[in-house]
C-alpha cells in the first residue's frame, strides 16, 4: 500500500514575524489519521498494525483502533477493543464512553445505559455519558424515566439544545403535547433552523 504522508505545518517565531514550515509527518500514526481524514476507516486501522503487533498492550492504538472499527460499522469488532481497553486500564472513562458508541449502535440499549451509568459513577456530570444514556432510555421508550433525566440535565447545561431535544421527545411521548411545544420553543431560541423542533410546532401549534 502507497505510504500516505500528511504535512504538519509549525509557525516558527523569526524576529517580529511569523513563517510557516511545511513538516512531512510519515509512519503508521500519521498515514492512520490521513486515512481516516479520507473517510478509509479499515484502512486507518489496518495502518495501525505495526504499532500494535509490536505492543499489543497499546492502550491508545487499542483505543484509536475500537473507534475507527466503529466508524466503519464493525460494531463487535469495536466492543471487542474497547472491552480490551478497558480490561488494561479499568479506570478509562473514555473506554466506557466509546463502548456506548457501538452498543448504541446495534441497539443494545441495557448494555449502553450500563456503561453509561459506570461513567457517571465515577464523573456524575458527565455530558456525553448523560446524553448517551438519554439515547438508550429513549431506545427502550422509558418515557418518564426520559423525561425526569433530562430535566436534571437541562438543568446543568440550561443552554443546550440537545438536551432539551430529548426532554420534548419524553414529553410527547408521554402524551403532554403542550410541554413539549414548549421545550421544543426552546429548543428553537437556541437553533432557530432546528427541523425536528420546527416540525413538531407546526404540526401540533394549533392543539
Amino acid at each position: 500500500m502507497r505510504k500516505v504522508i500528511s504535512p504538519i505545518i509549525y509557525s516558527v517565531s523569526l524576529g517580529l514575524s511569523l513563517v510557516s514550515v511545511v513538516v512531512f509527518a510519515q509512519g503508521p500514526w500519521a498515514e492512520s489519521y490521513q486515512l481516516e481524514t479520507l473517510g478509509q476507516y479499515g484502512s486507518a486501522v489496518r495502518a495501525l498494525g505495526p504499532v500494535i503487533e509490536a505492543d499489543p498492550a497499546h492502550e491508545f492504538a487499542i483505543l484509536r483502533s475500537a473507534w475507527l472499527k466503529y466508524l466503519d460499522g464493525d460494531y463487535n469488532a469495536s466492543i471487542r477493543d474497547y472491552r480490551h481497553a478497558l480490561e488494561l486500564n479499568e479506570q478509562s472513562l473514555e473506554a466506557r464512553l466509546g463502548l456506548t458508541l457501538p452498543l448504541l449502535a446495534q441497539r443494545r440499549w441495557r448494555e449502553a445505559a450500563a456503561s453509561a451509568e459506570a461513567v457517571l459513577t465515577a464523573a456524575p456530570w458527565n455530558y456525553y455519558a448523560h446524553i448517551r444514556l438519554m439515547v438508550a432510555e429513549e431506545g427502550q421508550r422509558q418515557w418518564q424515566t426520559l423525561a425526569g433525566h433530562a430535566r436534571e440535565v437541562v438543568a446543568r447545561y440550561p443552554s443546550d439544545a440537545t438536551t432539551l431535544v430529548y426532554l420534548a421527545r419524553a414529553e410527547a411521548g408521554q402524551g403532554d403535547i403542550q410541554s413539549a411545544l414548549r421545550t421544543y420553543a426552546a429548543v428553537l431560541e437556541r437553533i432557530p433552523a432546528h427541523e425536528e423542533a420546527a416540525a413538531f410546532v407546526a404540526a401540533n401549534g394549533n392543539q
